[in-house]
């Protein structure tokens, strides 16, 4: 891979992570909309295997799980008829995972909301952990069949419920209705209630909806394809866990986890993509204005 080639793909990445869309992502770099969605393709591939590979035997303790809702194509209820029930039109959930520590994001999963993907996403959890740790959800039932599947006894398992008010009159549409109390409770083990909590999964939440345009609510620019809404996903904590510095940390989070020793660059993890891809797709070449 040559050197402008790199920084060039590397200020295209720039944009993406830091919330852009496609077309003004195009529109920055001076390139086609075509070449962005490629090199976000080829990138994001990149980064899921190297994470798949690196994020294992992890020594977390405190781990919260959440899910964000998104949608794909056109909302759920403009789903025509022949397309409902079939992933990647209307509704879409991102299972996320954070380590309260951290902050590392050990795994993620794009899909539905039922108990099918809950039991895939938490066997990828604890497939990733290097010893018994405190995991905390909130009340969706699909968690504890899956919970008790991958991790048996060896876990502390608390779910934490939120109780809401009646919504502001006349907002109910865009503002949220006041949390009024929550309620804690032992599934498995001996969790420490008093460290229960999902505020920090939460937080990644709205960290995926200001750094992924897709996620932004009430514009066009959701995903109108399930693929490039999980590359878009699988970049983002690419950059998330590796290059971002965590401000409360002021590290990254693979670094505080003992994954990383520095900083990465975009650069880097450009590098990600294999040589042959690269060659595949050529050089980037700047069109002619006429």
């Amino acid at each position: 891979m040559n050197i402008k080639g790199s920084e060039r793909r590397a200020r295209i990445l720039s944009c993406l992570v830091e919330g852009n869309s496609i077309r003004s992502t195009a529109r920055i770099a001076g390139v086609a909309i075509n070449t962005v969605i490629k090199l976000l393709k080829d990138v994001a591939i990149a980064c899921k295997d190297y994470q798949d590979k690196t994020l294992h035997e992890l020594t977390c303790k405190h781990i919260q799980v959440d899910e964000i809702w998104s949608f794909c194509y056109v909302k759920e209820k403009n789903v025509p008829s022949q397309l409902k029930g079939q992933l990647g039109f209307g509704d879409v959930w991102t299972w996320t995972a954070l380590d309260t520590k951290t902050k590392l994001v050990p795994c993620w999963l794009v899909g539905g909301r039922d108990a099918e993907y809950a039991k895939v996403f938490i066997d990828d959890l604890a497939s990733r952990m290097a010893s018994r740790i405190q995991l905390t959800s909130d009340g969706h039932k699909a968690y504890l069949e899956a919970v008790e599947g991958a991790f048996g006894a060896n876990i502390d398992y608390a779910q934490l419920v939120k109780l809401y008010g009646e919504a502001p009159e006349n907002e109910r549409r865009y503002s949220a209705s006041s949390c009024i109390g929550t309620r804690k409770t032992s599934i498995s083990g001996n969790p420490d209630l008093t460290t229960a909590s999902t505020s920090h999964v939460e937080r990644q939440n709205l960290t995926m909806r200001m750094s992924i345009r897709r996620f932004t609510r009430l514009t066009n620019a959701f995903s109108k394809k399930l693929e490039n809404h999980e590359y878009a996903v699988a970049l983002h904590f690419m950059h998330y866990n590796f290059a971002r510095i965590h401000k409360s940390l002021r590290v990254t989070p693979a670094m505080e986890a003992g994954i990383a020793d520095h900083v990465w660059t975009l650069e880097e993890i450009v590098s990600l993509i294999p040589e042959e891809t690269v060659k595949k797709r050529g050089p980037y070449k700047k069109k002619n204005s006429n």
